[in-house]
């Protein structure tokens, strides 16, 4: 139930197609119990789209049903659907019927026909199977045959309300003007867009030498849908449509989880790694190893166990396994092993569409938990630079719906500098991380650079570190300046050496002096210890000298004692006498 002007409405019912993208557009699918006109020009997949629908209809919903042909045979047009592997013959038994409604040569002669002995036994053989939806295809073979227009449009309402007293699902193919399909407002039943409740177009154009397919809903009586033109794809199961983003789109979870990018020191400067699930661009000229670091991303997830489909542009599956052996980066053995899966797009020709399509389908098949594609760029080749950039949003919301770990290169455009973002693709404003690869020309030298310009929701390095390929593997080295510029290469190692040499002059010279001062310090020691012998001796002979004399000083007061002894008897004895 939804409400319009405060009052309550019932929701339109919709009888899905099966169609990937579509039934997203149109919210459900096509109007249930009412008539849907399909629009387009020669070879815009008008007969694949109604035999899709049907075919959903019969195999998933328990809705059998009719194909009225006007233009083609039954024969012809099952034969032609065969490869999309949706088993029509087994159908036809008891879910589907083709019915040949091709007009005779007499009735064209004529010119005086109507549709009411084709639907009366339509009529019959809908009841008998209980068939709940009817496609009739190229209606305007058979309305181009009418004297007037009058005539046409009594065919088409006598067809509508056939339609809507039995309650049926019924859409309406006819073929507009070229590649213009607006060419067909000005035909004579151009009414028929204003009759129905939906109205589908389906454009077939060429945009810079690529064929590109695009439907647009025009009209969708009591529902919403999504109006703006959506590319798509004849595939190998029918059609498959992108749509554009729409609010209720489920919101793709976030991780915290963070997977290593195959270099170490890369880990480091971006705080752990990159986060699971989150898009990672790598930008940069020919040659400066981005596609080496996305080599070493999906090694490192092959490490962890975790399936990876690495797509490449421009080389060989197998040149690329050569080329990354050669820096110590060892993919054969993963392929052997069904953990990677390699493919190479040159094989691959036509729009975006078609890249981003076949894309899904095999990281689908290979249930891949990281994706790495080398280089996106190649896709602003491919048609029109607006639609590429669609192309590119879209895998990217598609890789974080379904938490897959996206890696992809880009090749810089030589025109716009060091600037991604002049790029068409633009994809540095859809990025989670960005690492910019450049050259740094020094000294008759060229080396490579890296630097993190962004790296969302994580402290990251501001550094520029230089990118050094080896047979061992991929390293970043510490960052060296002088004089305010960043050194790389035979310079850097110049200035190393320089500095390696000062330092060894310097230490010599405090070894030397150390030894001097030691020596000095020893023969202080050496002249402490005589002084200090010197002292005690000179002490020693004051304090003989201090007991000698106290002795000495002791014995003459003694003997004055005694002498006055003596004395004091003599006066005794002379006293007496």
């Amino acid at each position: 139930m939804k409400r319009t002007n405060g009052k309550k409405s019932h929701a339109v019912a919709k009888a899905p197609t099966g169609i990937i993208g579509f039934d997203e557009i149109t919210g459900g699918g096509l109007p249930r119990s009412r008539t849907t006109l399909l629009l387009g020009g020669p070879g815009s997949g008008k007969t694949i789209l109604s035999l899709q629908f049907l075919v959903h209809g019969a195999q998933h919903c328990k809705e059998p049903g009719v194909f009225v042909a006007f233009e083609e045979s039954a024969k012809r047009i099952v034969a032609n659907a065969e490869s999309f592997g949706w088993n029509l013959d087994g159908l036809r038994r008891k879910k589907l019927y083709f019915m040949d409604a091709q007009p005779l040569s007499d009735m064209v002669q004529s010119g005086s026909f109507d549709l009411s002995g084709m639907l009366a036994m339509l009529e019959a053989q809908t009841e008998a199977m209980g068939a709940k939806r009817i496609v009739f295809d190229a209606l305007d073979v058979v309305l181009a045959l009418l004297p007037d227009a009058a005539a046409k449009r009594r065919e088409v309402y006598r067809l509508h309300e056939w339609l809507l007293a039995r309650g049926l699902t019924g859409l309406i193919t006819a073929k507009a003007g070229g590649d213009d399909v607006s060419s067909f407002n000005q035909q004579q039943f151009g009414f028929m867009q204003f009759m129905v409740d939906c109205a589908v177009i389906l454009n077939h154009s060429v945009v810079q030498g690529v064929s590109q397919r695009n439907l647009r809903v025009q009209k969708y009586r009591g529902s919403s849908f999504d109006e703006n033109e959506s590319p798509f794809l004849i595939g190998a199961r029918g059609l498959e449509v992108d749509g554009t983003r729409t609010p209720d789109r489920v919101i793709a979870k976030v991780s915290n989880e963070r997977v290593s990018s195959g270099v170490k020191r890369l880990d480091t400067m971006l705080g752990g790694g990159y986060y699971r699930g989150a898009c990672v661009l790598t930008t940069g000229f020919p040659g400066t190893a981005k596609t080496t670091l996305a080599g070493a991303f999906a090694e490192a997830a092959c490490r962890r166990g975790e399936r990876t489909l690495f797509i490449s542009f421009d080389s060989d599956s197998n040149e690329v396994i050569r080329d990354l052996a050669s820096v110590g980066i060892q993919l054969g053995r993963y392929v052997k092993s069904g953990c990677l899966r390699m493919a190479s797009a040159r094989s691959i020709t036509g729009s975006a569409e078609t890249y981003l399509v076949r894309i899904k389908t095999l990281a689908t098949e290979h249930r891949a938990r990281c994706l790495v594609i080398d280089p996106m760029s190649t896709w602003s080749k491919s048609g029109n630079d607006s639609n590429a950039h669609s192309v590119a949003e879209r895998l990217t919301d598609w890789s974080k719906a379904n938490g897959i770990t996206l890696v992809c290169t880009s090749l810089t455009d030589e025109m716009a500098g060091q600037a991604e973002s002049g790029t068409s693709l633009q994809m540095s404003t859809l990025a989670d991380t960005w690492i910019q690869l450049s050259y740094l020309m020094q000294a008759g030298e060229r080396n490579r650079g890296l630097s993190i310009i962004k790296s969302r929701g994580t402290a990251h390095s501001n550094q520029v570190r230089e990118l050094i390929l080896s047979d061992s593997g991929v390293t970043l080295a510490d960052t060296y300046t002088a004089g305010g510029e960043v050194l790389m290469g035979t310079l850097r190692w110049e200035k190393e050496g320089a500095e390696r040499v000062a330092t060894e002059v310097t230490e010599v010279a405090g070894k030397l002096k150390r030894v001097r001062l030691d020596a000095e310090e020893a023969e202080l020691e050496v002249r402490v210890k005589s002084l200090q012998v010197e002292l005690q001796a000179k002490q020693v002979e004051k304090a003989l000298l201090i007991s000698t004399t106290k002795v000495r000083a002791g014995e003459l007061s003694r003997g004055r004692a005694q002498m006055e002894e003596l004395r004091g008897a003599d006066v005794a004895i002379a006293g007496r006498k």
